[in-house]
């Protein structure tokens, strides 16, 4: 029989122990000290406030040329988007997509056609246009400072370095007394790209002041005839290896330079170049004469071209349209949901009759 003494140790060795539990519990229940993450998240932000994004949502290509991954999705979802991630709820992203469904669908007829998919794409790529011209609002008054209703490159440009981590104090000194600034090249080199895209987006007659319209154009020249075709003329010049303004299949299936180390790197990305080709052949050389000029890459890129939207809602109903009859039904989408929102849904075909 367990002695007084010994049961007492044991109760006092439980008790530290409980309360060792207990502390430990505590110090993870706590909220973490943010306040490091917090300014580097808002450092970030800020820099992202006043650069031009890479990304360009319901664009067919990237700003460095490459192909629009999610082109797909973001002209069927729109702003809904976000919404559809991998490990959401797949019923509930089921009943999501059957609302699309019902709104593509206008006749209710049940089948989507290429013209009710047409629509529904310029509608989903001006819903992205009109998310980017709010945003600019709030990205204007990050860099118009004294509110005068218009940004001149100095004051871009000041700006644009206190978010890379100078003293803006500073910079706007030596700036005001023409004074040299101490930069190194990459930096040089971005602010060179950015006053070049700040000179196109300056409506005639040029003055080097932006409006909160013309900063959208710098922003966002997707939505501008004039930064679109700067755009285009800059993802030629970085694809174009002969000079000649124009581009080969050769050209548009190649790597980046530095992007692979060997020409025997660059033979095993077999999805860059297939992916590539496909797309130049079918879709970007509009007269299938193996050469892609700069206004065939221009209408390919303008997203609010509506013969583009068509033949992009002829793609994308081929794409799931297993029974040929040239619309899609429900079924259809609910089966190939992963090309249309990204998020695969499992057993779709039991659930469908279920959800009805």
């Amino acid at each position: 029989m367990m002695s007084r003494q010994a049961f007492l140790c044991g109760l006092g060795s439980l008790y530290l122990s409980l309360l060792f539990i207990f502390l430990l519990m505590d110090v993870y229940a706590r909220p973490a000290n943010n306040s490091v993450l917090k300014e580097k998240a808002a450092d970030s932000k800020d820099e992202n406030e006043i650069l031009p994004p890479d990304h360009l949502n319901g664009v067919k290509m990237e700003m460095d040329g490459h192909l629009n991954k999610e082109f797909h999705q973001e002209v069927f979802l729109g702003k809904e988007m976000e919404e559809f991630e991998e490990d959401s709820e797949p019923r509930r992203n089921r009943k999501k997509l059957m609302v699309i469904f019902s709104k593509v669908d206008i006749n209710n007829d049940k089948k989507i056609s290429a013209k009710e998919m047409q629509r529904w794409i310029m509608e989903k790529t001006d819903e992205h246009f009109q998310e980017a011209v709010e945003e600019n609002k709030m990205h204007f008054r990050a860099v118009d400072p004294d509110g005068d209703g218009h940004v001149s490159w100095d004051e871009y440009k000041i700006k644009f370095l206190a978010s890379k981590g100078f003293n803006e104090k500073e910079i706007a000194e030596k700036i005001k007394n023409n004074e040299e600034l101490k930069i190194d090249e990459e930096t040089q080199e971005v602010l060179d790209n950015l006053k070049d895209r700040w000179y196109q987006a300056d409506n005639p007659p040029p003055d080097l002041l932006l409006t909160e319209e013309e900063f959208l154009s710098f922003l966002h020249p997707e939505h501008s005839r004039g930064m679109l075709q700067f755009m285009v003329k800059e993802i030629i010049r970085d694809l174009d290896q002969d000079g000649d303004k124009k581009l080969t299949l050769s050209e548009f299936i190649s790597l980046p330079v530095g992007t692979v180390e060997n020409q025997q790197a660059q033979d095993i990305d077999d999805d860059w170049v297939k992916d590539r080709r496909k797309e130049f052949q079918e879709v970007i050389d509009a007269n299938h004469d193996g050469i892609v000029t700069m206004e065939e890459l221009e209408e390919y890129m303008d997203p609010m071209n509506e013969h583009n939207a068509l033949n992009e809602a002829r793609q994308m109903i081929a794409v799931a349209d297993e029974n040929q009859n040239h619309h899609l039904e429900l079924e259809e989408i609910l089966k190939y949901s992963e090309y249309f929102t990204g998020s695969k849904l499992m057993d779709y075909a039991r659930n469908v009759h279920e959800e009805f």
